[in-house]
């Protein structure tokens, strides 16, 4: 059922106030009401049609992209660099691993598209270089294809850091929706790791899902994780998680189905029982599960901003 424009203004009214927002919140009026009115659905094509005419166009000024690098075997072992024309002292690296539940989703939506390349350039302007990775995808590639190539991609960068100007002892992967699974699996299995100690510096994960037993897996995710629940609990992230103690940083977004925000709570307290100490958490007030990342280079910066300092405070 739709809701009604009073339905409407009490949700937008529940969540600015919510989060202390009402009155200075960066997201213009307009895009504020488009994201309730999707909803909590997971929907790319209206966001993207939101946010795309605020996002850069090809060629980019002042950025140097190097596109569809392989980084291993497979076909979809690719992966683009984005780094400064100018870049000065070696840089922290971000790789960005994508979502598309665990059966789609590429680095680049389509050809045109400025979703993910805004990612990178934000990357490429605020002090990193920018590594955008793509992988295997169920139901042709079930677990642990996409961990696998998360592995390689690292491994990849590791080695290749210092000549697009990165620092190798300054790696993070950050990844949304299924890649955040894949990037939290890597972190929780260091099995899988091909370099000695992971090779990361922290790791961002947003909107994931981190424990499988917690709630039904859909199809989607049992293309990939299998449809054995007795193997859910050892393919899931969250005691490894809790019992790694490299920085992490987790983000959910207000307009997430409610099952990422139960996962994003449970992470959240599991991780303040390492002895290492709590993630960083974000809850994105009046975002959607697509608006975060789609939003990225903007002049919204509430996401990014807690991204930066995220890294800062390692250096």
């Amino acid at each position: 059922m739709m809701l009604t424009r009073l339905a409407l203004t009490i949700l937008a009214t529940a969540l600015t106030l919510s989060a202390g927002q009402a009155q200075q919140s960066p997201m213009p009026d307009d895009i504020a009401w488009k994201l309730i009115e999707i909803g909590r659905a997971i929907d790319p094509p209206k966001t993207a049609a939101i946010y795309a005419p605020l996002q850069a166009r090809e060629p980019y000024a002042g950025v140097k992209v190097q596109r569809d690098i392989r980084y291993g075997t497979a076909e979809r072992n690719l992966l683009d660099v984005f780094t400064p024309d100018m870049a000065a002292e070696p840089r922290p690296v971000l790789i960005f691993v994508h979502g598309g539940a665990f059966i789609g989703g590429n680095k680049r939506t389509t050809p045109d598209s400025p979703f993910y390349d805004n990612i990178m350039l934000w990357a490429a302007k605020s002090g990193f270089v920018g590594v955008n990775i793509t992988y295997r995808l169920a139901p042709k590639f079930p677990w642990p294809a996409g961990v696998e190539d998360v592995a390689s991609a690292v491994q990849w960068v590791v080695a290749h850091a210092a000549e697009n100007g990165g620092d190798p002892a300054r790696i993070y992967l950050m990844g949304h929706s299924a890649g955040a699974v894949h990037v939290a699996t890597y972190v929780a299995h260091p099995e899988f790791h091909k370099i000695g100690g992971g090779g990361l510096a922290g790791a961002i994960m947003l909107s994931g899902i981190y424990d499988l037993t917690a709630t039904p897996l859909g199809d989607q995710e049992m293309a990939y994780f299998g449809t054995d629940p007795s193997r859910f609990k050892e393919r899931s992230s969250l005691s490894g998680l809790q019992a790694s103690s490299l920085p992490l940083m987790i983000a959910s977004a207000e307009l997430d189905p409610p099952r990422f925000v139960e996962q994003f709570d449970l992470l959240k307290q599991a991780a303040c029982k390492r002895p290492s100490g709590c993630a960083r958490s974000v809850m994105l007030p009046q975002h959607s599960h697509m608006s975060e990342v789609y939003s990225i280079n903007t002049e919204d910066d509430r996401l990014t901003r807690e991204i930066a300092e995220f890294v800062t405070t390692r250096k």
